[in-house]
């Protein structure tokens, strides 16, 4: 990406990788990290610890690629962590998934860390299945000096899909169910704007 070929542009800053489910962010946040890693620099990754749909240590995207990362509860221990292993090895790259399954200081956080020169690469929904802005990534929107808003493909009628529909019981949730549930294509679909049903 040329923006980031500007030879003035003194390290540390935020990437944020965002859109719907299906979109292919968790393949692209994968992607740039093995990037870093083949460049030598010392990459970290963390995950939520709630999100075990595919490992337990490992992100993995739906198609099965993987990086290696530190499951974290909150943000003051993946805090505690950077601190510590910046100690031994200066840490050159964060990554972070699903930002949006962690505690709402993660925003702080990340940005403190993009102050120290460290580059921070992070991946969320923008929206939940109620259309709405999620927590965290609204947020990391404005703070980012970087956004990639990709986009999937609409499980109805094909067209481009930017919203994330959930189902139960092979009809959209209800407008009561949680926001949080950590499942993928049994409960999802990627809607494009006309297909997306808004929950009552």
């Amino acid at each position: 990406m040329s923006y980031r070929m500007n030879h003035k542009s003194k390290r540390g800053w935020i990437e944020l990788i965002t859109g719907c489910m299906f979109a292919g962010k968790t393949e692209e946040f994968i992607r740039r990290l093995k990037r870093y890693q083949y460049a030598k620099q010392n990459v970290l990754v963390f995950k939520p610890l709630i999100d075990r749909r595919y490992s337990i240590n490992d992100v993995f995207s739906h198609s099965g690629l993987s990086i290696e990362s530190i499951p974290v509860e909150n943000s003051e221990k993946l805090k505690e962590i950077v601190n510590l292993k910046n100690q031994e090895k200066s840490i050159d790259i964060i990554g972070v998934d699903e930002v949006q399954f962690l505690d709402t200081n993660i925003v702080e956080v990340l940005s403190s860390i993009a102050d120290e020169g460290i580059i921070v690469v992070v991946n969320g929904l923008d929206k939940d299945f109620k259309n709405n802005p999620f927590q965290n990534v609204d947020r990391l929107l404005v703070q980012a000096e970087y956004v990639d808003k990709l986009t999937s493909i609409c499980h109805v009628c094909g067209g481009n899909a930017n919203r994330t529909q959930r189902i139960i019981n092979g009809k959209p949730a209800k407008a009561n169910e949680p926001i949080i549930v950590i499942s993928a294509i049994e409960k999802y679909e990627a809607r494009c704007r006309h297909c997306y049903i808004k929950p009552k």
